[in-house]
């Protein structure tokens, strides 16, 4: 998993990033959107067109955000 969308998009859903996405990777989901880790290509697009700056490299999402690492992994479980 490369980029990771945290709680800033939680309700927001703002869908720049889904616009400038190359490989279509980026699915919503009920309260927010998730980046597909196995179809991301870590251009960075998606992060500097998020308004509510919610996209982090996943080395540098911030402690209080980390559980948003698990809820993307736990969204393409489900499939």
């Amino acid at each position: 998993m490369a980029f990771v969308i945290t709680s800033a998009c939680v309700d927001e859903k703002a869908a720049e990033c889904v616009e400038v996405c190359p490989v279509d990777c980026i699915k919503e989901g009920e309260d927010q959107y998730f980046i597909d880790p196995d179809t991301c290509i870590d251009c960075g697009a998606c992060e500097a067109s998020c308004p509510v700056s919610a996209i982090y490299y996943i080395d540098d999402v911030p402690e209080e955000e980390k559980e948003y690492i698990q809820k993307a992994i736990d969204f393409f479980k489900k499939g």
